[in-house]
């Protein structure tokens, strides 16, 4: 590294990611500008494939600390939690913060899922992520997680015992239940998103706190496209006669760039590298038939209206989303655009097609990632402003 790349590290903030998937989350973060990706963490190979790969693809630098193939819970190991604060220590000699990002596997919280809660294979990890933040103590961290982990009472009082766990490790935090449409993603996709920052942070950048306070002078408002408010009021088409290739307008009012026909035109899906991935119909053609246009309200067989947001991407939970307008279902470029995805983002012929739906659809959508990542930007450059000022006031 030259002593010019040595010296605009120091401008940008560090991320070990954690529960990495494909990088939807991560890459929010890349193209938002000012972060720099140090270190990823995935348990799934399929997903780890494609995280690298399509980073190959945009021609995106491999994370300085490497990719790490494994369980997570390895780094609460005493040796791993050595090695893993040695590489937290040399990010912070280069970046002027270092934060942790993940979402670990939601199922066991999830409303129409395991259910299993904290005890669940992967409720369980869930503490471990939260150990593993008040153990290696980042400067900040960002916790991703279903709305069931918010809005369900026992699921609620478990939330409740990590986020004070967190502040007993000297972390101020924010919580909002955030849905993808707000950042201009096509998607009705619910997320509970935890932010925290160390209270030794926020004290040297001068940042007056108590202890258990909500972290002060966090906007989470700033990078929203759309409320749900305004959301709900638009327009929306509801149902039609389902027509093979047919055409239909989009209808007046309705926001185009929240539709799932705008972003199949955005990513030019018909071309993409993925255009083909998709499972074929066999006996159940004549039921791709009769489901309307719009119509999303079962658990399997649902068909997004294209003048519409999708209902949220679980393509790897039984679930058969189909075209809005032709005799199949959704291929693995349609549902990347859906998840809002640079055009240039691929998956790797060489996956099975369930383990490249699986991927697509285990990932946060990236529009979302990118306004998150924003939000977070602005907040260290509020406490960066708030340090120069008390510092010009003390003269």
């Amino acid at each position: 590294m030259s002593i010019i790349e040595e010296f605009r590290m120091t401008d940008k903030i560090g991320i070990f990611s954690f529960f990495s998937g494909a990088g939807f989350l991560d890459l929010g973060f890349e193209l938002a500008g000012g972060y720099k990706v140090l270190f990823v963490n995935e348990f799934h190979k399929p997903f780890m494939d494609t995280y690298k790969y399509s980073r190959e693809k945009m021609g995106i630098e491999i994370p300085e600390f490497g990719y790490h193939l494994g369980d997570v819970a390895k780094y609460l190991e005493a040796d791993q939690v050595r090695e893993l604060k040695t590489e937290l220590k040399n990010a912070k000699e280069k970046c002027k913060l270092v934060g942790f990002i993940g979402g670990p596997p939601c199922p066991d919280f999830s409303v129409g899922g395991k259910n299993k809660g904290r005890e669940g294979d992967n409720g369980k990890l869930t503490k471990t992520y939260i150990d593993l933040i008040s153990k290696i103590k980042p400067d900040f961290f960002l916790f991703e997680n279903v709305k069931g982990l918010y809005s369900t009472v026992k699921h609620r009082v478990f939330f409740e015992e990590m986020k004070e766990k967190l502040r007993r490790s000297g972390y101020c935090i924010t919580e909002r239940l955030i849905n993808a449409l707000e950042y201009g993603a096509p998607q009705n996709r619910e997320r509970i998103i935890l932010i925290g920052f160390r209270t030794s942070v926020l004290k040297n950048y001068k940042v007056k706190v108590k202890n258990n306070d909500v972290l002060p002078g966090f906007n989470w408002e700033e990078h929203l496209l759309y409320s749900m408010e305004q959301i709900q009021e638009f327009p929306w088409p509801t149902e039609n006669t389902f027509e093979n290739n047919g055409v239909r307008e989009c209808p007046q009012g309705v926001p185009r760039d929240l539709t799932v026909e705008y972003w199949f035109q955005k990513n030019n899906v018909i071309s993409h590298p993925n255009a083909m991935n998709y499972f074929q119909p066999r006996a159940g053609l004549a039921r791709f038939q009769t489901v309307a246009e719009g119509d999303d309200s079962k658990k399997s067989y649902k068909r997004p209206h294209r003048w519409r947001y999708s209902p949220t991407a679980a393509y790897g939970n039984n679930e058969v989303h189909l075209h809005p307008y032709k005799e199949r279902r959704l291929s693995v470029a349609e549902a990347l655009a859906i998840q809002s995805l640079p055009v240039e983002y691929e998956v790797p012929s060489e996956l099975t097609l369930s383990d490249m739906f699986k991927t697509v659809g285990n990932g946060v959508p990236f529009l979302a990632a990118k306004g998150l990542a924003n939000t977070i930007h602005d907040y260290v450059i509020y406490l960066e402003n708030n340090k120069e000022h008390e510092e010009t006031n003390s003269k």
